[in-house]
């Protein structure tokens, strides 16, 4: 499909839609009306599901009074699981769940969470709290979790207190149809048939509460926890390693030189953490913040992109085939708690502000699709950044939910390539004012894009190249940039149906200040 009120003939078929670009720039007037070009041949990455995962610790309320309530609360649950919990998530096709940390993870006895529940060992949360942790969320209540929801489980392991023994034992625990200890241990504890495991990850921040190593001496205690770590019965192990904190490109640039063993890659994910915090010693309260503040985070999140590059460059000059992936299993805001509650429990409410940290981070994250392979939002429900928060039987999503459900279509689509003309909206700071990405799959075209002024409203022209829709609908979620759910007014941020116009191969849409927008082409 070409596209001649845009300047695209066949005539000028053989050009590239770099001159199409130039074209659009010269057309520019109104810094506030913004041309856009979509053009769905130029396919970028594969955007796996996984990118929209999430991640569940045993911090705070995020499993116990969270997730899990236990089988004899009157919340309506699933064997402790409480119900509306698995309907949200069923509702954001929500891929993959990473669990039990975290830095949790790393003091975590696996064989403390299985068995008769009164008979579980307990533990103090050293981590998180120093409260009292009863195991009586463990692997199968975790795994049982994962079976409702339709998701991948994503199981951290202990690299920092636990041995090469007790991880290869959880993983024939889990994968292993034979005869064997520990199929008849998981046999004995009512689950006959083995669980698929895909995604396993051989320890978490090692460079911190994982155990504060080295990274030559990580990649080597790595090295030995992977050789021991067993596909069984058909299961094939996903294996990720622990990789840097931000730009710590030294950790990368020493895993990527050891990964590569005996002829063969040992790892198929590396993992980087990053949240958006502009100063780790002032991070401010959730819903307390200027408009400076505002535009000082989304500086951060923006850092996102160069970030990833960095990363994906080192690991382009070891692994030019892409044979390791990168994976970013912590991501998000990170403020300080809400007053009055458990410093340790990392409670913070959730607003505009962090719907559109959040568009920001999944419309870079798609952009990244070659490389990047998942990435997992800290955290599911009651902690740091979370989509749902709950108190008793009440719960509620917040705008960062609402920011996966207007982007899960993307999910296994093949993004493409997305241009939009922009601006700087602080003096000498990294603040795009749109930010945009798109995809194609079964015949669907979907751009998501946020505008991330406060004041300025933004008139979108984007010419759709290589792609013959018919139809176009939108999706918007919108708010003062302070609103937010609470369990009073639950639905004072909530997505709208908008307006979008096709004409001619080019959609229109409008974008208010401080806004989301989902646009589908069919």
């Amino acid at each position: 499909m070409f596209n001649k009120a845009a300047g695209i003939t066949e005539d000028t078929a053989d050009k590239t839609y770099e001159h199409h670009i130039s074209y659009l720039i010269g057309e520019r007037n109104n810094m506030k009306n913004f041309r856009m070009l979509v053009n769905a041949d130029d396919k970028t990455g594969h955007i796996n599901r996984e990118i929209y995962g999430h991640f569940s610790e045993h911090l705070g309320r995020c499993i116990y009074n969270g997730i899990f309530v236990g089988e004899d609360s009157p919340i309506p649950n699933i064997h402790g699981i409480r119900k509306d919990i698995v309907e949200a998530f069923k509702n954001i096709k929500l891929p993959v769940l990473r669990w039990p940390g975290g830095c949790f993870s790393d003091e975590y006895h696996w064989k403390d969470g299985i068995g008769d529940k009164s008979k579980r060992k307990k533990m103090i949360n050293t981590n998180w709290g120093g409260v009292v942790e009863d195991n009586s969320f463990g692997t199968h209540e975790f795994m049982e979790l994962c079976e409702l929801v339709g998701c991948e489980p994503y199981i951290a392991g202990n690299v920092g207190s636990g041995t090469v023994q007790e991880l290869a034992e959880w993983v024939e625990y889990m994968t292993f149809d034979g005869v064997s200890p520990m199929a008849q241990l998981r046999s004995e504890n009512g689950r006959e048939k083995p669980w698929k495991l895909k995604y396993l990850g051989i320890g978490n921040e090692n460079w911190g509460c994982g155990g504060n190593m080295k990274p030559d001496f990580y990649a080597g205690m790595y090295k030995r926890f992977a050789s021991f770590c067993k596909n069984y019965s058909g299961n094939q192990l996903y294996r990720i390693a622990c990789g840097p904190s931000g730009s710590d490109y030294e950790w990368t640039e020493v895993m990527m030189k050891n990964l590569f063993h005996n002829n063969q890659w040992m790892a198929e994910g590396l993992a980087l953490h990053f949240y958006s915090i502009p100063d780790w010693n002032n991070k401010g309260f959730a819903l307390e913040f200027d408009d400076d503040g505002y535009y000082e985070l989304l500086n951060t999140v923006n850092f996102t992109e160069p970030l990833l590059d960095n990363h994906i460059r080192i690991m382009d000059r070891y692994d030019p085939e892409g044979k390791v992936d990168l994976i970013l299993d912590e991501w998000g805001t990170w403020f300080d708690v809400e007053k009055g509650t458990n410093p340790g429990f990392l409670y913070q409410q959730n607003s505009m502000r962090d719907a559109m940290v959040a568009a920001v981070s999944l419309n870079i994250f798609n952009r990244h699709a070659k490389r990047l392979k998942m990435a997992n939002i800290a955290q599911v429900v009651n902690v740091l950044q979370a989509i749902i928060l709950t108190e008793g039987e009440k719960m509620i999503k917040t705008p960062t939910y609402h920011v996966f459900d207007l982007f899960k279509e993307h999910q296994d689509g093949e993004a493409v390539y997305c241009w939009s003309q922009n601006e700087n909206i602080r003096d000498g700071k990294s603040t795009p004012m749109l930010s945009s990405s798109a995809s194609v799959k079964d015949g669907t075209m979907t751009i998501t894009l946020a505008n991330c002024s406060l004041s300025d409203d933004a008139e979108i022209s984007c010419d759709i190249c290589n792609f013959a829709a018919n139809t176009v609908s939108a999706r918007i979620l919108t708010n003062e940039v302070h609103a937010h759910n609470d369990f009073d007014t639950p639905d004072t941020v909530k997505i709208e149906p908008h307006t979008a116009a096709l004409e001619n191969g080019t959609v229109k849409v409008k974008l208010p200040a401080c806004s989301i927008v989902e646009v589908t082409l069919k």
